[in-house]
């Protein structure tokens, strides 16, 4: 007689065959794609944007009488948005939609696509988290560092506008659980002061963060070369002074900002901002007066730091370098002396981020529409450094850890690994990419300063768990699948290629590796192995480019 466990088990087996074989056998036709508004590329106020951008590269182009490289294929800046935004490049899934669109409309709808999707929130969460406040851990009970972020990738996911999300973050009060943006304020909470804030802190990650500006160079004296003084930080940090963290949270109470001055007599500090003090409210806590002034449309610096840092991760460099320090050494007018083209681009991005409601995903469409984006890395003449200095070729940068664990992730599944993935796929892609990371080593802070590859990294690459899991013959991997799938070698080497470099092999490629999968002396299965090996350890698959 069959009983309950039998049928139980007869279903979840059952179950289990046809969900290996839905996931084995993909759709005949790519699922269909996301919706979007073409028309938003083609209003006024987008193309003038995109097109004084341009007119400026072309402008130094043309006085430095360098020949910019040609317009990168559609495959090509696709990987790039890919990588910038979500960390991971486009699916075999996700290039079939792209390709099923007419030529004009494939990066808008791409791009609007990266937007629609988790992965560009959780992504560029964690690139601002690590802007608001450091790799550190932060202080045990007092800093939930998964629930700040998460709340961060609610806010991008929502399109809230950018300036909102910071005054909450400086001006925000209630429990570090309720109120998650009050963890940027806990993080700096220190065990020796009683668990509460550090002012100093605070004021140095503000003016970072926000404002593009390291004035905490003037912490102990004034700086060297810049025009910042000791008491412009000291003013900054008194907004912090009467910032307390208590059983109802962060609040704001009634004591005073004290130094020392050099005589060590305890002086009590006046919260005061380094220029333009007629921004600054009269009404509300002394946080919520910062956040206004550091916010305003009229700050030269907030919506200019914000761009240069959005454009810094889409492409790996920063407009003006490095990404905190909008105030070039030994000038006393703002951006006076830094490099023009970038300065000018700046001016062009920010005035139209602020003028429209700092909205994050309009600033992304218009950096994505631009030339210098879409330019190729690679041209027919002689690449000198005055091409990459003036952006006339895409600057070539190292995948951050990351990006690397994406990529091999994604690129060893043809199915999309996203927020509508199966659980047991997302748990799997979260516990295999924290531990690669660790292995491979994380930049933290620096994420954003050029960095050259590893013996540890290549070796890992090429002898690493994650990579022989991924690339195994097992059937869920893309190396089993294409083996299968792939009416011939041609097919195979393409579809290879595809999903780890987003791109078609050239004529020499796949001549080499149609001849390599022929060898009959071992089974087709282990020879496309043998070729996604290759790919991922190859230096293309390890560079944005």
């Amino acid at each position: 007689m069959i009983g309950i466990r039998d049928i139980a088990f007869v279903s979840l087996m059952s179950g289990g065959i046809i969900a290996l074989g839905v996931n084995l056998i993909p759709p005949s036709e790519p699922k269909s794609i996301t919706s979007y508004n073409p028309q938003a590329y083609q209003v006024r106020e987008h193309q003038q944007v995109v097109h004084d951008v341009d007119a400026v590269f072309e402008k130094h182009w043309q006085e430095q009488a360098i020949q910019p490289a040609d317009a990168a294929t559609d495959l090509l800046i696709a990987r790039r948005l890919a990588l910038g935004l979500m960390g991971t490049v486009p699916s075999l899934e996700e290039i079939r939609q792209l390709e099923t669109l007419p030529p004009a409309e494939r990066l808008p709808w791409w791009t609007d696509h990266i937007l629609q999707d988790r992965r560009f929130a959780d992504f560029f969460a964690e690139r601002f988290l690590r802007a608001f406040v450091g790799s550190d851990e932060g202080p045990l009970v007092l800093y939930r560092g998964n629930r700040f972020r998460t709340w961060i990738a609610d806010q991008f996911a929502k399109n809230r506008p950018y300036d909102a999300i910071v005054r909450d973050l400086i001006a925000g009060q209630g429990l570090w659980t309720d109120h998650p943006a009050t963890n940027f304020i806990t993080a700096t909470s220190l065990p020796m002061k009683e668990n509460q804030p550090d002012p100093v802190r605070l004021a140095g990650r503000v003016t970072r963060a926000f404002l593009g500006l390291r004035i905490d160079c003037a912490q102990c004296h004034n700086h060297p070369f810049a025009s910042w003084k000791q008491s412009d930080f000291e003013g900054l940090s008194a907004f912090f002074g009467q910032t307390e963290v208590g059983f109802t949270g962060v609040q704001d109470g009634k004591k005073e900002y004290r130094i020392e001055d050099k005589q060590k007599n305890e002086v009590v500090v006046e919260p005061s901002v380094p220029f333009q003090p007629e921004l600054l409210p009269q009404k509300g806590t002394r946080r919520e007066k910062l956040a206004t002034w550091i916010t305003s449309p009229k700050n030269p610096y907030f919506a200019r730091a914000t761009v240069n840092r959005v454009w810094a991760l889409m492409t790996g460099r920063a407009l003006v370098e490095p990404v905190d320090n909008l105030e070039p050494e030994g000038a006393a007018e703002m951006l006076e002396g830094a490099p023009k083209l970038g300065a000018e681009v700046l001016k062009i991005l920010a005035d139209d981020f602020a003028q429209h409601g700092y909205d994050m995903k309009r600033l992304i469409r218009q950096i994505a529409s631009t030339r210098a984006f879409r330019v190729e890395s690679r041209a027919e003449f002689e690449i000198t450094d005055a091409h990459e200095e003036i952006w006339a070729v895409f600057p070539l940068t190292r995948l951050r850890p990351e990006q690397v664990a994406g990529s091999m992730l994604q690129a060893a599944s043809i199915s999309t690994i996203n927020a509508d993935s199966h659980i047991i796929s997302r748990l799997m892609k979260f516990s295999q990419q924290n531990d690669f990371i660790k292995r491979y080593g994380d930049n933290l802070d620096e994420e954003l300063e050029p960095r050259g590859g590893t013996i540890p990294q290549r070796l890992l690459m090429m002898n690493g768990e994650l990579v022989r899991e991924r690339i195994d013959v097992m059937p869920l991997n893309a190396t089993l699948r294409i083996s299968w799938m792939a009416p011939n070698d041609a097919k195979a080497v393409e579809l290879a290629y595809l999903a780890a470099f987003a791109r078609r092999p050239t004529e020499p490629e796949a001549q080499h590796f149609e001849r390599f999968l022929q060898d009959k002396s071992i089974k087709h299965a282990q020879r496309v192995q043998d070729l996604f090996w290759a790919l991922v350890n190859s230096t293309e698959f390890s560079w944005n480019h």
